[in-house]
Order: C-alpha cells, then structure tokens, then sequence
C-alpha cells in the first residue's frame, strides 16, 4: 500500500528486518528489534505494524 510506513529489508546473511521507510532504521514494537527475523515472520509484523500506523493516524485525524 503506497501510504504505508513499514517495509521488508533482506539481510546479506538471508534474514530480513522490518524498517520504517521515513528513518530508515529497523523498526521497534515494546522492546524487541525487529531485526534477524525469518522472512514469514517479518511479514507478519510489517503487516501488523502497518495496520497499526494506519490506525493511530487516522484516530489523530478525529
């Protein structure tokens, strides 16, 4: 989706990490580093994090 804020990035040891495409750096969700992650579960969290955003953004519109 073109508004969304997280994406995939592939390591060069075949792991992936979740960045936020506005900082550039891997993304947080509590304490954990959304990095060295199998490319199915970093997916997932991409997915999860996106709806996330997509959500506190449109709560701030209200």
């Amino acid at each position: 989706m073109p508004d969304d804020r997280y994406t995939l990035r592939k390591a060069a040891d075949g792991t992936w990490s979740v960045v936020d495409i506005f900082s550039d750096y891997p993304a947080e969700f509590g304490d954990r580093i959304m990095i060295r992650m199998n490319k199915e579960e970093a997916d997932d969290m991409v997915d999860l994090l996106n709806i996330l955003d997509r959500h506190r953004r449109s709560a701030q519109k209200q």
